[in-house]
């Protein structure tokens, strides 16, 4: 499935600010070569400061990693709920106290890669095992519908927004 395949009603408008940066790939494509990318960034990137951030008030970048880890598997888990037809609708989560009480700045650059490409891994290999029904489920979450292949396109355009923001504002 591709991101041009999805209906408006598929995922919430606030959304649109990170699908709106995919191309026009598979998902299956845009998640394995986002995990390339990824990996290849951070393998590369020689005395990165975990720490730094860019302007006071702002997440460091070990915060900003363990942000899209815990993103990606709430979206995962919102995902695989829908597809299943669970009924009951999925909560929200507050990303600044996700962040503030995930002692991301206590962690290493080489646990965040293997802990990336395994969360990542675990990504690809449940929505490859989706049928097409089942990624045209539309379940509930945060009060809002939600489709199954939306969840996994809204994965892939929320870690392009931090690539976005690691290059732009990181300086990586």
């Amino acid at each position: 499935m591709k991101i041009n395949e999805l209906k408006k009603s598929d995922y919430p408008e606030y959304y649109q600010q990170y699908t709106s940066l995919l191309p026009d790939l598979e998902l299956m494509e845009l998640l394995q070569s986002q995990k390339e990318t990824m990996v290849s960034l951070f393998n590369s990137t020689e005395d990165l400061d975990l720490h730094f951030t860019y302007a006071e008030g702002k997440w460091t970048i070990a915060e900003v990693l363990q942000h899209m880890l815990d993103t990606e598997r709430i979206f995962q888990y919102r995902a695989l709920c829908i597809s299943r037809k669970d009924l009951a609708s999925l909560p929200g989560f507050d990303q600044d106290k996700y962040v503030s009480v995930s002692k991301g700045n206590e962690r290493s650059l080489s646990g965040f890669i293997d802990e990336y490409k395994a969360v990542r891994d675990s990504t690809i290999f449940m929505f490859k095992s989706f049928s097409e029904e089942m990624m045209k489920s539309v379940g509930l979450s945060n009060g809002q519908d939600l489709s199954t292949a939306a969840a996994g396109f809204i994965i892939a355009g929320h870690e392009k927004h931090h690539l976005k923001l690691f290059n732009l504002k990181y300086k990586l």
